[in-house]
């Protein structure tokens, strides 16, 4: 009997506007469809907050289905595999921000302000997905939805109100999420939840992402999180849908890509900056995933996100 084929799923990468932790999508674009032709899940490299106006169809997390309709909004961390359907025949209105929330945080606490506590914070903000009523957390709708109305508005000075609302809601997303304040049966359920799948493979997601650079095992990866090698290569790929080295080599390819864009440094140097000790390897994954060799994508940079969206992540595992 033949293998079965792994399902496809998108990283979807979006570039932040210099020296802004937020990007927000908005408009008659997003009153559409959704989900038309796709059957497959998607992620990104920052948080998506997205807020419906009206519509109804299902919103995927993981690997749950849930029911969505006008006057809720979801907040979705980076990294986490996830996809948003209409139902057949029905247009749905939906705005984005999508967040950069780690970088937010981190230079928003004043030296004097505990680094631990810091990472608590942003652990918990990433810690789930969630789709919400307006009227469950009216709160944090609101102050969604004054985000929205600011980055459209892009009056002056625009920036530093997102910040203090921005930091507001983030604050509130953590409140709601720490396990501090609910039942201590809700929290162990949860908690054993967690360090079963979300817990092992965001702390091997952050530290792919801060090490990518760096010859990496797979084993080194599960000492991480403190799981074997054969747990850990079943749960992330069952979560991420691609193998632990596909995801690396895809992050590595991205980082390479940024180099490409923005220097004039040698390929070969480049390969070795982004983690591939041969280059001849990193020609390979570079054409499986961008479809091009780097030479012809940096000749035509402004494909890049077209390109890496329909992307069908795959690579050669090196023996």
């Amino acid at each position: 009997m033949g293998k079965k084929k792994k399902a496809k799923m998108e990283y979807r990468y979006y570039k932040m506007p210099a020296d802004s932790p937020i990007l927000a999508l908005l408009g008659q674009k997003w009153i559409q469809e959704y989900g038309i032709g796709t059957d497959f899940l998607h992620f990104h490299n920052y948080m998506e907050i997205g807020y419906c106006y009206e519509g109804q169809g299902y919103l995927t997390l993981g690997e749950q289905d849930y029911r969505f309709s006008g006057n809720q909004f979801s907040i979705i961390p980076k990294n986490y595999p996830h996809t948003t359907m209409s139902d057949p025949g029905t247009l749905s209105r939906w705005e984005y921000l999508f967040v950069d929330v780690d970088g937010f945080l981190r230079k928003s606490y004043s030296e004097g302000e505990s680094v631990k506590k810091m990472e608590h914070v942003i652990d918990r903000i990433n810690s789930q997905a969630t789709l919400k009523n307006i009227d469950e957390s009216p709160k944090t709708a609101g102050i969604i939805r004054e985000i929205l109305n600011i980055m459209r508005k892009t009056e002056y000075l625009y920036m530093k109100e997102i910040n203090g609302f921005l930091l507001a809601l983030l604050i509130n997303v953590f409140r709601e999420y720490d396990t501090e304040n609910i039942e201590p049966d809700e929290q162990r359920t949860r908690e054993t939840m967690e360090n079963q799948i979300t817990i092992p493979i965001s702390r091997a997601l952050d530290y792919i992402s801060f090490h990518y650079n760096e010859p990496l095992k797979i084993g080194q990866l599960a000492d991480w999180c403190h799981i074997s090698e054969t747990h850990f290569r079943r749960v992330f790929s069952s979560y991420m849908q691609m193998s632990p080295l596909e995801y690396i080599n895809l992050v590595r390819i991205q980082n390479a890509c940024d180099y490409l864009k923005k220097t004039d440094e040698s390929i070969s140097d480049i390969s070795y900056k982004c983690g591939f000790s041969i280059v001849s390897t990193f020609y390979r994954n570079f054409k499986q995933i961008m479809g091009v060799t780097p030479y012809e994508w940096r000749k035509r940079p402004e494909n890049y996100e077209q390109q890496i969206l329909n992307s069908d992540v795959r690579s050669k595992e090196e023996s």
